[in-house]
């Protein structure tokens, strides 16, 4: 037999609770552990936010902090029916994680681990106050913080030359196909004669146009919308794993057609504000194709129960 303690949490997960519940002592202590945290890596906290701020790249980052609440405000009857229970592994895990802090501050100095270090921290918070229950509930508005965390600069660069290149290659395939242009693409440079007259200078495909910016956003907004869908999954993870193939030949789009700009019809188009609204451009196209795959799998499979309803619908109709 069910214990009336489980009875009563389950009565009190069907209804739809308010935060207020929580009560006066429940917020003095989020409030508490939350300066806390800030308190420790208030420096990391500071210069994530500057990046937000000065390089456009990561301005989706003010974003992640609002998603990771909506994922929490979403999961707001099963959090206030759990019964908080101390795991004291989660004390253990955050002693680990503010030493190695300490080892990135003192020793290493790698300023992007020190960053990092704020997800196990908070982790180990709610798993020290709340135990795994809780833990099963907000794991992912937690790790979720990781999409908002910049990559080092020499990393970041390093990662989108070779986008850069590979970009440059296929828009040169594309130019080749026009009457009258040569392209060659050398690095990250298309060399561009059209109509035996060399194109001065040629074009650069910029690190804007990388597809890293679009690529980060897209796979942060990506994640957060198969969480939000309610799917199979292996739908979710097909959804999550195609945010990178279909960013990747969004911002290809993106590049040949800024070349033919920079060819047929005026250089000035391609640079500046034009390409930054070309740039915008691509996101309702990587979120059509993206809404076209979840489409298609939507209906790739029936679901039995649906079906068995349908044709009771159905029997009834005929009886009737």
């Amino acid at each position: 037999m069910q214990d009336g303690n489980y009875i009563e949490t389950q009565k009190l997960s069907e209804q739809n609770l308010s935060w207020s519940s929580l009560g006066v002592h429940s917020y003095i202590k989020i409030i508490i552990l939350a300066a806390a945290v800030y308190g420790i890596f208030h420096i990391e906290i500071y210069s994530i936010v500057q990046r937000w701020l000065t390089d456009s790249s990561w301005s989706h980052g003010f974003l992640i902090p609002l998603f990771s609440l909506y994922f929490i405000n979403q999961k707001k009857n099963e959090i206030l029916t759990v019964l908080p229970k101390s795991n004291y592994l989660g004390l253990v895990f955050l002693i680990c994680s503010l030493i190695l802090y300490l080892l990135f501050v003192f020793v290493y100095r790698f300023g992007y681990l020190m960053d990092i270090m704020i997800i196990p921290a908070i982790g180990s918070i709610v798993l020290f106050i709340g135990g795994w229950k809780l833990v099963k509930y907000t794991w992912l508005p937690v790790i979720y913080i990781f999409f908002a965390i910049p990559i080092p600069t020499r990393i970041y660069n390093d990662l989108t030359i070779p986008l850069r290149a590979h970009d440059a290659q296929i828009a040169a395939v594309f130019l080749n196909l026009v009457k009258g242009l040569e392209a060659n693409a050398s690095g990250v440079i298309i060399d561009i004669v059209y109509k035996g007259v060399k194109l001065e200078p040629g074009l650069d495909v910029a690190e804007a146009c990388s597809g890293m910016r679009l690529l980060m956003a897209f796979l942060a907004l990506g994640v957060a919308m198969a969480y939000l869908h309610d799917r199979r999954i292996w739908q979710r993870l097909v959804l999550m794993a195609s945010t990178i193939p279909i960013a990747i030949l969004c911002n290809i789009v993106r590049v040949v057609i800024t070349a033919f700009i920079y060819v047929l019809w005026d250089p000035r188009y391609a640079q500046g504000i034009y390409h930054d609204m070309l740039g915008m451009a691509m996101l309702p196209l990587a979120f059509g194709l993206y809404g076209a795959l979840a489409w298609f799998m939507s209906n790739l499979v029936v679901d039995e129960t649906v079906q068995k309803e349908v044709i009771i619908r159905r029997k009834d109709s005929l009886e009737q």
